[in-house]
């Protein structure tokens, strides 16, 4: 019973910091991204993709989490957007907390669009809500196709699946029907993009799904703005 107190008021309290963090994000028209997937899947390959694809002026910037070591922030730095790495110690999520602390040396008036790329793990990134305009959860198809099925609350609270890796599908037993179906069964309305950070299949596709959120967020947010 303690646990569950214990457990039920840290989440109260991530949520309140979450909505604060939400707030700011609508007043500064800001879209934000959480992307949540397994260790390896190749998230930070798929930011690397994205980010080269921007263009100079584009006023986007990556936080990126994991337990130890800052290389996914070095190598999302090159490509000369704002990118900090969120170091947790043995933490296996980001919380609403940290990325409030991250932002907090950074003007949110020079940004358009934030990624979030959190620590690999599809189990506790779920349960913490960290502000963003949806969650993102990249499959690779060197996992299993039941992965849907074994991480639902993963799946179903993804606005996209983006299915990764799949110049390897050739050369792995993974049939990729058969995990789109196993996504639909957690998500009916889960939308699902299939890419290769490598050969680039679906990289425009996604980029264009980007594109249309963040405009979708904008509309919305000068909406709110003038009925202010």
């Amino acid at each position: 019973m303690k646990r569950l107190v214990l457990e039920k008021k840290v989440l109260s309290e991530n949520d309140r910091i979450a909505a604060r963090l939400r707030a700011q994000f609508a007043e500064h028209g800001i879209y934000c991204l959480n992307f949540i997937s397994s260790p390896g899947s190749g998230k930070t390959s798929l930011l690397e993709r994205t980010l080269e694809r921007m263009p100079p002026g584009r006023r986007v910037a990556v936080l990126t989490g994991d337990i130890q070591t800052d290389n996914d922030a070095r190598r999302l730095a090159r490509f000369g957007f704002p990118v900090k790495q969120i170091t947790t110690a043995g933490a296996c999520h980001l919380d609403a907390s940290m990325i409030e602390r991250a932002l907090a040396d950074w003007s949110l008036n020079d940004l358009d669009l934030l990624l979030i790329e959190n620590v690999g793990n599809l189990v506790c990134p779920t349960s913490y809500d960290l502000g963003e305009h949806a969650k993102i959860v990249v499959l690779s198809v060197t996992e299993g196709e039941d992965k849907p099925l074994k991480y639902p609350a993963t799946f179903h609270k993804a606005s996209l699946m983006i299915l990764n890796k799949t110049d390897l599908l050739p050369h792995v037993p993974f049939d990729w029907r058969l995990a789109r179906s196993y996504a639909w069964e957690v998500h009916p309305t889960l939308e699902v993009i299939l890419v290769s950070c490598l050969n680039g299949e679906g990289l425009g596709e996604w980029c264009e799904w980007l594109d249309r959120k963040c405009g979708e967020s904008a509309v919305v947010a000068a909406g709110e703005a003038s009925a202010r």
